[in-house]
């Protein structure tokens, strides 16, 4: 992460410790099993700290092999997370398990929930939910933080993140900002010619995407959203460029990635590269997508598996404005 980041922000000042008048979060979890209960309990007293009314769901902590409880429990999970009457439903973590028990949620309980101003909040393997709610119901759910990872950390938690966090529950998050990284100088050209600046806006477009990998899997199923038009944004961890390339074409070739407005990169983390690369690194793979595609293509969004990270609404109508370095993503009232 550059040194840029500390001017990402959420679009609102805040006092970190203003009352919340006790904002109730459900902690579930629809994925992997925690297998790190000191960083559960460590995430649970922080949100505590933080003021908030914490409800630890009864299977947030079963196992089933690698799951989080059978398919069933967690099904289960997610449905007594949507009756709770919270004002966030918070993963414990992510992993791998919410693709296959997709066709099991109750699509309709969820949206109701989403309607009486329950926010589903994850990252990660969360995709999978996010997207199919909102094929299913146009509802919208915010990539965000998850407990464990997020909260639960040995350190402080990042205060970005945790401010972001406050501005969803409280209602006050209208938009995250970032800084582009610095445009290379036209190739060929004398060494001063400084790149073009960048100007745009994106007046209306619905935001939606997340994990590259797990989005990947969702084509050719009813629980990839269609959405002509809009901004798609990505990260990954653990997957080298090539990898995360050729997910891409995936995307790509199903006609995806041409409709949107903008393809936004978050964080790709925690790969290697490896001598056989001779160069081909990440950098390439932006480059080869925009000789692909005539959309618009920015990088360095605060959001991925990543300590700094921005909440942003799946599924919402957001505005996109681009001025030389500075990007902003804005979803607040007009």
């Amino acid at each position: 992460m550059s040194s840029d980041h500390d001017t990402c922000h959420c679009g609102h000042d805040h006092d970190h410790h203003h009352d919340h008048g006790a904002k109730h979060i459900y902690i579930y979890s629809p994925s992997s099993a925690v297998r790190d209960k000191a960083a559960f309990r460590r995430g649970v007293k922080r949100l505590q700290k933080l003021g908030y009314e914490v409800e630890i769901d009864v299977d947030a902590l079963s196992s089933h092999t690698r799951f989080a409880g059978d398919d069933a429990t967690r099904l289960a999970a997610i449905h007594r997370a949507a009756a709770s009457g919270a004002d966030v439903a918070l993963i414990s973590r992510g992993g791998y398990g919410l693709t296959r028990i997709l066709p099991g949620i109750d699509y309709a309980a969820v949206a109701r929930a989403i309607d009486g101003g329950l926010r589903f909040v994850g990252v990660s393997d969360f995709t999978a939910f996010q997207n199919a709610v909102l094929a299913q119901t146009g509802a919208v759910t915010w990539a965000g933080p998850a407990l464990c990872p997020d909260f639960g950390t040995q350190e402080l938690p990042d205060d970005i993140m945790e401010a972001c966090f406050d501005d969803l529950i409280c209602g006050h998050g209208e938009g995250a900002g970032w800084r582009l990284p610095r445009a290379k100088p036209v190739t060929g050209a004398a060494p001063e010619t400084p790149a073009a600046p960048v100007e745009f806006d994106i007046p209306a477009a619905r935001l939606w995407g997340g994990n590259l990998a797990v989005l990947a899997s969702l084509v050719g199923t009813p629980y990839l959203p269609q959405v002509p038009g809009g901004i798609l944004f990505i990260e990954d961890v653990n997957e080298h460029p090539y990898r995360v390339e050729r997910l891409l074409t995936q995307l790509l070739y199903a006609g995806v990635l041409a409709q949107q407005q903008a393809v936004i990169f978050g964080q790709f983390t925690s790969y290697t590269l490896a001598a056989h690369d001779k160069g081909f690194k990440l950098q390439s793979v932006v480059d080869w997508l925009r000789r692909q595609i005539t959309t618009p293509v920015l990088t360095q969004l605060p959001y991925g598996h990543v300590e700094t990270k921005v909440c942003l609404p799946v599924g919402a109508q957001v505005e996109l404005s681009v001025q030389g370095r500075d990007a902003l993503l804005y979803w607040g009232h007009p």
